[in-house]
């Protein structure tokens, strides 16, 4: 397979930032041909491409943005729209950064190379329903989160009550704590533990109100965008959500090993002379790893081949967590073939 040097006249490395963007237009060799700073605004990206299309040695161009969803987003959407090919360049090993030194220019020119020398490009996630799903996602994340620290501060504030009121509240669950809160006068004589109390049952109240409308926009896009994906046994609209995030769009990773590699469930060789054996993989998108994991033990409850298949490795000898991430390494690629095949026109 060729590199993308073989295929264009040159790559326009960007370094984004939230005020500026360093371009370097860079030859095929690598060559650095010109260089150029301006605002990140709209007026900035119509100055960029004027800039670099009268630099540039030929019309085969590829921009390298750095950020395609954060702080080059604006630049992207703008390349897009006049028709301009635009990778996301992927960030260099910190060990060639240390080494040859940190600028934005310098950080321009590296984000070309490392496009130049590679085999494929990294397309960037475009707006639409898969964007609209990241939003809900890291949305839901957030609201989980501060309804746990919320949930928590709410528990300490009640085990240092009165015996009157923790009497009173004892034994219940969370749900059924906020629902007395917010409907009974509260025992005893502390004034301000019920109204902190109050207050805190208020705010879980609103955070599971916020988290169920989530949950049904969450459900309405996945079914908007692959309905088949929620048919697929454990896989439910947050787990469909994160699997359709990190897949994004057909052909963006470029086989189902990759796929597995991002989602941290293939196995790293850790061979040396006469010893031949595989460590686990700690790295990769952990939410999508999770969102695997979850899935998996759905499957380890209610999948009857899943279930004959963890009763057959049980009786081989293997740990419930060792069948847990053999059915990891399972899952990865066959939803990444069913998300390929079943990709929406």
């Amino acid at each position: 397979m060729t590199i993308v040097a073989d295929r264009v006249d040159a790559v326009i490395g960007v370094d984004t930032h939230t005020d500026t963007h360093t371009a370097a237009v860079v030859s095929p060799i690598g060559g650095v041909l010109a260089e150029l700073t301006v605002a990140a605004t709209g007026a900035g990206y119509t100055q960029l491409i004027a800039w670099a299309t009268a630099h540039a040695p030929g019309p085969r161009l590829v921009w390298a943005v750095e950020g395609t969803r954060s702080h080059g987003t604006g630049l992207t959407r703008a390349l897009t729209a006049v028709g301009h090919q635009v990778a996301q360049a992927p960030n260099p090993p910190a060990a060639r950064r240390r080494r040859g030194g940190k600028s934005d220019t310098l950080d321009a020119v590296t984000a070309a190379r490392t496009v130049l020398a590679s085999q494929q490009l990294a397309t960037p996630r475009a707006d639409g329903p898969r964007e609209d799903l990241r939003l809900l996602d890291a949305c839901r994340r957030h609201y989980t989160d501060t309804r746990t620290a919320t949930v928590n501060v709410f528990k300490s504030v009640i085990l240092t009550a009165e015996d009157t009121l923790r009497a009173v509240l004892r034994g219940l669950s969370t749900a059924r704590q906020v629902s007395y809160l917010l409907t009974h006068t509260l025992p005893g004589g502390e004034p301000t533990r019920a109204a902190v109390l109050l207050g805190l049952a208020r705010q879980i109240r609103i955070l599971d109100q916020d988290l169920a409308a989530n949950l049904r926009q969450l459900r309405q896009l996945v079914h908007a965008v692959m309905p088949t994906l929620l048919n697929e046994p454990g896989v439910g609209p947050v787990s469909a959500a994160t699997l359709l995030i990190t897949w994004s769009h057909h052909n963006r990773l470029r086989s189902e090993a990759a796929y597995a590699a991002l989602a941290g469930t293939n196995p790293i060789p850790a061979s040396s002379g006469r010893t031949t054996r595989h460590r686990l993989n700690r790295g990769g998108d952990r939410t999508l790893n999770a969102a695997l994991h979850t899935i998996a033990k759905s499957r380890r409850r209610h999948h009857q081949p899943t279930i004959d298949y963890t009763t057959r490795r049980t009786n081989e000898g293997k740990t419930p967590r060792e069948i847990t991430r053999c059915l990891k390494r399972y899952l990865a690629p066959t939803l990444y073939r069913h998300m390929q095949a079943h990709n929406p026109a």
